[in-house]
């Protein structure tokens, strides 16, 4: 591994944590187009080199999200009953992504599907209208049915799943720094029930790369949680300190950012 790929590593491992605090989505959407722009330094294989980014990612997220948390737990911010309710479908969910779909998903659709949620997401929470005052969360069937669809779209996209559970909170009135909060602590439970299937279902890929476990590339891993568990509680602290507003719009511009280089990804796939 050259210092020229760990430097920049480092680098995605202190803004991706950062990120990770200050919205609460992991950081895996931020660094699954990165890694893609760096795995050509460690002769990644095209051929799983989507798949890689994304289960590498969710491997960060394990570490970040821990530490995210942590940060939001100190302010009193997380709403552990919504995190008790959507836990149980998360790893569900998860389990089945990564699991038992993933490795099945052709590269090039893989990127599409990531960009299509992350652009819905961030139309959902720019341009979203607000919820009724009357509107709050479903019971707990329909919460914990939300968790499955949380845990299995962020396993195939590689993130922690702030994108959804963010605008379900937020449309079901939880206050947006509460919803942040606990959408960080939701990241755990999806980065961990992902990376196990990840490692599963990848353990049989021979990519000639050395460092994988499974799909996750263990150095690309290692190098990026040595910073971002650092930087995460600084974006956490800077979570509660911004407006609502201002912090719906960073989120937002943010997922429309990263859906359009992965749309381009998938375009370059498809030979367009």
């Amino acid at each position: 591994m050259d210092f020229f790929f760990l430097g920049s590593l480092m680098l995605l491992g202190a803004f991706g944590g950062f990120a990770a605090g200050l919205l609460g989505i992991g950081g895996g959407m931020i660094l699954v187009p990165f890694m893609m722009m760096l795995f050509p330094m460690v002769g990644m294989p095209e051929s799983v080199m989507v798949h890689t980014a994304i289960a590498t990612s969710m491997g960060t997220i394990v570490f970040t999200s821990l530490s995210s948390m942590r940060a939001h737990h100190r302010k009193g911010a997380i709403r552990w009953d919504i995190v008790a309710l959507l836990t149980p479908g998360i790893i569900v969910g998860g389990l089945l992504s990564g699991g038992a779909v993933f490795s099945y998903i052709d590269p090039a659709w893989l990127a599409v599907v990531f960009s299509s949620f992350v652009a819905y997401s961030g139309a959902r929470m720019m341009w979203g209208r607000p919820p009724a005052p009357e509107r709050s969360m479903p019971g707990k069937v329909g919460t914990t049915a939300m968790g499955v669809l949380i845990g299995f779209v962020s396993g195939l996209v590689g993130a922690g799943g702030g994108f959804l559970s963010v605008p379900f909170m937020v449309r079901g009135n939880v206050p947006i720094h509460n919803a942040v909060a606990t959408s960080a602590a939701l990241g755990f439970f999806i980065a961990l029930a992902n990376s196990v299937g990840y490692v599963v279902s990848g353990h049989a890929e021979d990519t000639g790369v050395p460092g994988m476990f499974g799909y996750i590339h263990v150095p690309t891993l290692l190098g990026i949680v040595a910073v971002s568990m650092l930087t995460a509680p600084l974006g956490a602290k800077c979570a509660h300190s911004l407006p609502v507003g201002t912090l719906k719009k960073v989120f937002a511009v943010l997922l429309f950012c990263l859906a359009g280089y992965m749309l381009y990804k998938a375009a370059v796939a498809f030979g367009l």
